[in-house]
This record gives structure tokens, sequence and C-alpha cells, in this order.
């Protein structure tokens, strides 16, 4: 008998710890992951596609959220990924400059290249918990998250699986160390 309280007892310690990332997620809030400085850029979508591109490497960033002036918001993301399908689909040979891209404009871009998988920008609001945001990340397999602030309609940040992770580490420290950390995999049943 004490042998099953004694395993009961450590199930609910094992339990109360494995838990401890997502309660961790779901009382902390985007914002909180928000750095007090950082580097943003937003692109127009009439910006040529060649501008783009060069701004974001003179910038060191990977993506820019894209805002369409006729709309008035945010229509989706500009990534490196893009302008690797874009060069991919106007290449020809080494020899051959690429001249469609010269004016080519990045709602241009967008149009031909969206036609027929055009999803709607999925971003977060700073108060939404950053469990909210891992889960849109997951479910919309996107890798890049724009956190907009739905009074002022502000881009503040770009929140990644990464990112989430660093914020993550930097807080659990605070934290108790975890049994599950240090288990074997068999024993915690990972993917069960």
């Amino acid at each position: 008998f004490s042998f099953a309280l004694e395993l009961q007892d450590q199930y609910t310690v094992e339990e109360s710890e494995s838990d401890i990332y997502m309660r961790f997620m779901k009382s902390h809030k985007c914002y909180d992951i928000v750095p007090t400085s950082s580097k943003l850029v937003v692109f127009d979508t009439t910006l040529q596609v060649k501008k783009a591109f060069f701004a974001l490497v003179a910038n060191g960033v990977r993506a820019a959220p894209l805002w369409e002036t006729k709309k008035q918001s945010f229509v989706g993301m500009l990534t490196i990924t893009d302008f690797i399908n874009i060069l991919h689909r106007y290449y020809k040979s080494p020899m051959v400059q690429i001249y469609e891209l010269e004016e080519h404009k990045i709602e241009t871009w967008r149009e031909l290249y969206l036609q027929e998988t055009f999803k709607p920008l999925v971003n977060i609001s700073p108060d939404a918990s950053i469990f909210d945001a891992v889960y849109s990340l997951i479910k919309n397999k996107i890798h890049r998250l724009p956190v907009i602030d739905p009074v002022s309609g502000n881009a503040l940040y770009i929140l990644t699986h990464k990112r989430i992770l660093k914020f993550l580490q930097l807080f659990v420290s605070f934290v108790s160390v975890l049994f599950f950390l240090f288990a074997l995999i068999n024993n915690i049943e990972l993917g069960k």
C-alpha cells in the first residue's frame, strides 16, 4: 500500500513538473517577449522586390510584414524564402540578367505567386498568451508570427519558435529542476 502511495506522489510531482512550461506560457503575454529595443522593417506592397531584398540584407533581418496602403492594413510577410522562390521562378541562366525583377513590385509578385494559395495574414495581439502564440505557429504551419497592436494597428515584433524558446530559457532558470529533463526517454513515455 505504501508503495502505491509513493508511486502516486511521484506521478503527481512528475505531472505538475511536466506541465510547468504550459502554465508558464499561459501566464505570460506575447508583449513580455517583445524586447525594449529591436529592429522591425515594414515594406509597402508597392515597393520593388529588388529594393526590398536589399533592405532586408542591409538591416540584417529575415522577414518583414507587408503593408498595403489601399487597405490600410498588414496583408502578409515577405521572407528570404520568398526571394528564393522569386529567383527560382525567373532564373534562366547565369548569363541572363533577370530583367523582370528590376521593376517588379511586391504586390505583383503576391498576385502571381499567391493566386491559388492566398491566405490572410496570421498575427497575434500583444495581450495574447505565449501559449496562444505557440498554438498559432503550429496550427498555421508558419515560422514567423507578427505581434500587432489591435488598437493602433502597429506591428511591434515578429515572434519565432527560436525567440520563444530563448524567452523560456531565460525565465525557466528560476523554476525548480524538472524531473523529466533528467529522466530516460523510455521512462517519460515520449510520443505516447
